[in-house]
């Protein structure tokens, strides 16, 4: 059973950065794309960066410039740096593959002030 633990969230102000990172167990994920995920209060979970086994990487228009994602395949975990934050980006932060193959895990909350 593979478990997903996001980390990293906390409250900035805007222009601020976090590093958000995504630790998998249960099964090594590096074949699969994986993406982290968004949800704010009132909205549906949308997708914000995705990457590939190979380390392409694709953003929402909504985070372009500012957010980078990565992966370290030898230690099972995903990363998003994201800088210039706004308040637009306080949602709950989760990852997963991409398209969606395992449970959601808890989150991460990231809240951005103005």
């Amino acid at each position: 059973q593979v478990q997903l633990v996001e980390s990293g969230g906390g409250s900035v102000q805007a222009g601020g950065s976090l590093r958000l990172s995504c630790a998998a167990s249960g099964r090594t994920l590096s074949a699969y794309v994986m993406g982290w995920f968004r949800q704010a209060p009132g909205n549906q979970r949308e997708l914000v960066a995705a990457i590939t086994s190979g380390g392409r990487t694709n953003y929402a228009d909504s985070v372009k410039g500012r957010f980078t994602i990565s992966r370290d395949n030898a230690k099972n975990t995903l990363y998003l740096q994201m800088n210039s934050l706004k308040p637009e980006d306080t949602a709950v932060y989760y990852c997963n593959t991409h398209p969606r193959f395992f449970d959601w895990g808890q989150g991460t909350q990231v809240t951005v002030s103005s």
